[in-house]
């Protein structure tokens, strides 16, 4: 009851508090008496019917410019186009700096750059909503953990899942403490879903005597989660600082992925983790973060040729380097995440049709060349014909999810434990049966909720950036679930990905919190508070001196 209630306040108040939308500036067109609104931090222009200010000029190209806001003020580049793009009838180079009354040419068309006209909605603060304290959320989640402690001690008959609660909370409100004095963050909706799935998972860990070292990776693993989630968000605030290391991150993709497949060790037939004496890392996890920033640019970038040539070339390593690995669960994952990308940058299905035949014709090649391969997914549909064999395991998570019910047999108390890779790839099957079908199932509908969040605030964000990251980073953690769970349960082959947050796994937990950064930034509240006191000065500055500064 406490996780549904949780998920509900969380929901509920990230629904809340949108801006209704309005123009930021505008472009008039004197000579025809047209006016576009600009309503985004990043417009493309072009003749193009999909672009944001659609110019029917045929001197004018497809995809002729781009105009962008910034903190510095507004700035248009020409993105390739074939006629130019002149601003006070002098021909740019790169980004060039805008004022208001500014003339900007393209193709034949005269624009002018004037502020918008104030109206009710501009004066509209994204303060305005009911928002749920994080603190009361953090108080639920507390008792969400002590119910769950309460249940284990009484079930192990010991006190050994008290530590690492007892920790993880500690953990939780001191993060919320920080990022509520030191970053001035008010909303933590989504970091108290994350938390809510993490203790999760962290309270499994702990309720097992089987390795008692699992639950304290865990609870290290969600700290160093923390951490990269919270350099992260610090780290995209400006889109611009990404665009410089783009290219650094991209050699960094193929490195962290090259290093596993040269110094990598075979576990369960997959060459996907580095052993250094007592710390297993598996390097994939965090390439699947770099991966998300190679994809993502900023619209004057993404515009480019060279930059889709970069993306392509750094996919099509990526996931060759991947089955070389053998790991061909998250081979799958970086490849349906390059469609997401792919589409979102050109908008069309072509470009995913022909990606998804060259990846069919791939893997036709693959299973001629390599049979073997395809025995390891033999079993998938056939798991009951195969109960002492390779379905051995479905089979038992399979009767074991089933005698759990709605509200599950007790923490601890599940016999799915005693089953090999029960803390990971069956963690799903492990929560229907110890804690209940209904707590497993709001887990999916937390992750699957993060997609229909995340496509919901990327029509306001600052940046194409942010738009494709936050869509990419919550797609690829809702199709790693659907593997995950539709994998145990028979109804996809079983790839051994883990499930987001819950899964025992220290990479695979700080790499999530670094996607969920991701989602995060695409808000616009996300940075509001922190810089209110530089927005106020910047006004001061404006408004004494008038047009002759860049438009705030």
């Amino acid at each position: 009851m406490f996780a549904l209630i949780i998920v509900i306040l969380c929901f509920s108040s990230l629904k809340g508090g949108r801006r209704d939308e309005h123009a930021l500036v505008v472009l008039d067109n004197d000579q025809e008496k047209v006016s576009y609104p600009v309503l985004y931090w990043e417009n493309s222009i072009g003749r193009s019917r999909s672009s944001d200010i659609v110019i029917n000029d045929p001197e004018v190209s497809r995809d002729h410019a781009v105009l962008l806001r910034r903190k510095d003020g507004w700035f248009i580049t020409d993105t390739g186009s074939k006629t130019g793009v002149f601003v006070n009838g002098e021909q740019t180079e790169g980004r060039c700096p805008l004022a208001v009354g500014d003339i900007i040419t393209i193709g034949d068309t005269k624009l002018v750059l004037r502020r918008s006209i104030p109206t009710q909605n501009n004066a509209k603060s994204v303060k305005e909503y009911k928002r749920v304290p994080g603190a009361v959320i953090l108080g639920l989640i507390t008792l969400y953990i002590l119910m769950l402690l309460f249940q284990a001690i009484i079930n192990m008959g010991s006190f050994f899942a008290l530590i690492p609660a007892m920790g993880f909370v500690a953990a939780m409100f001191i993060f919320y403490a920080v990022s509520y004095n030191v970053f001035k963050r008010r909303d933590f909706e989504l970091e108290s879903l994350a938390l809510l799935l993490s203790g999760t998972g962290i309270m499994l860990a702990a309720s097992h005597n089987t390795d008692t070292r699992q639950a304290y990776v865990q609870l290290a693993a969600v700290i160093l989660g923390m951490i990269i989630y919270s350099f992260m968000i610090w780290f995209i605030e400006v889109p611009d600082r990404v665009m410089k290391w783009h290219l650094i991150i991209s050699v960094g993709a193929i490195l962290l992925l090259g290093s596993t497949l040269v110094l990598g060790t075979v576990q369960h037939g997959a060459k996907n983790w580095i052993i250094l004496g007592p710390i297993s890392i598996q390097p994939s996890e965090f390439a699947k973060i770099a991966y998300i920033f190679v994809g993502a640019s900023t619209l004057d970038v993404l515009q480019t040729k060279k930059s889709l040539t970069e993306f392509i070339i750094v996919s099509a390593i990526s996931v060759g380097l991947l089955v070389l690995m053998s790991d061909f669960g998250t081979a799958v994952i970086f490849f349906v995440t390059f469609l997401m990308i792919a589409f979102m940058r050109s908008g069309d299905i072509k470009t995913v049709a022909l990606a998804i035949t060259a990846a069919v014709l791939g893997v036709v090649i693959m299973l001629t060349v390599k049979p073997y391969i395809a025995d390891r997914f033999a079993v998938w549909g056939h798991v009951w014909e195969n109960a002492d064999g390779t379905g051995f395991q479905q089979v038992n998570a399979l009767m074991d999810t089933a005698s759990g019910g709605l509200f599950g047999v007790g923490i601890s108390k599940g016999y799915l434990q005693h089953i090999f890779a029960s803390e990971n790839d069956l963690v799903f099957c492990m929560m229907s049966e110890e804690i209940g079908l209904i707590i497993a199932l709001t887990v999916a509908v937390v992750i699957g909720g993060l997609m229909l969040y995340a496509r919901g605030v990327t029509t306001r964000s600052r940046s194409t950036f942010y738009s494709i990251a936050a869509c990419s980073a919550a797609g690829l953690l809702v199709f790693q679930s659907a593997l995950n769970i539709f994998g145990v349960t028979d109804i996809l082959p079983l790839t051994g990905v883990t499930l987001p947050f819950v899964s025992y796994g220290g990479s695979s937990m700080a790499a999530c919190w670094g996607l969920l950064a991701f989602i995060k930034a695409a808000d616009e509240r996300t940075y509001v508070h922190r810089h209110k006191k530089t927005k106020k000065q910047k006004q001061v500055k404006i408004d004494e001196e008038g047009d002759t500064v860049l438009v705030q």
